[in-house]
């Protein structure tokens, strides 16, 4: 994912993206090709959540009054498809568990996507000029270009305020996926 405009307009399209992934592995049948988009769906939801860990959340901490805590249910948020995103990466694509366990994620994320649409991006386009929502999309951008691949639910408290080891994991990651051609 990696578009233009402004930091609601690039996050929206990463929903819209993360969305037609979902229906793609739904309407795979083949267990490889399922396990294959399964992993594109992993690799564009940390990307995501690793920008806006990075930028989405400190910008609503610093323009809303109620911003630590919207942040912080936020993040909580991501840890809850971060570990899903974990435990379906270690399952068969052709079997039953994949299927239950992909459908609690696509619930998860669909109602967290549907918070950020009707309700985060309409108060930060209102809190924030137009000049600041398109610089943060210019760094939501270049921090999915960095970011992780993989799930590290374990290091999740820690990413945003550690961008150097985000991208340090992200530099390994990408190395793995290379190796194995994961998120080909």
């Amino acid at each position: 994912m990696g578009h233009a405009g402004d930091i609601i307009a690039e996050l929206t399209v990463d929903h819209r993206e993360v969305d037609g992934l979902f229906v793609r592995i739904e309407h795979t049948t083949p267990a490889g090709e399922r396990q294959k988009a399964a992993e594109h769906l992993t690799i564009e939801l940390i990307r995501h959540a690793v920008a806006e860990e990075e930028h989405l959340y400190p910008a609503i901490r610093e323009h809303f009054p109620d911003g630590d805590l919207i942040a912080d249910k936020e993040l909580a948020d991501h840890a809850r498809v971060e570990k899903l995103l974990k435990d379906l990466e270690g399952l068969d694509a052709a079997g039953p568990e994949f299927d239950q366990l992909l459908a609690v994620l696509k619930a998860e994320v669909t109602a967290h996507v549907h918070d950020e649409e009707d309700n985060l991006f309409p108060r930060l386009r209102q809190a924030c000029p137009p000049e600041a929502l398109d610089k943060l999309g210019d760094k939501v951008r270049r921090a999915k270009r960095f970011a992780p691949t993989r799930p590290h639910p374990g290091a999740l408290a820690s990413r945003p305020h550690n961008r150097l080891l985000s991208a340090g994991t992200g530099l390994v990651d990408r190395a793995r996926d290379l190796a194995t051609g994961r998120g080909e």
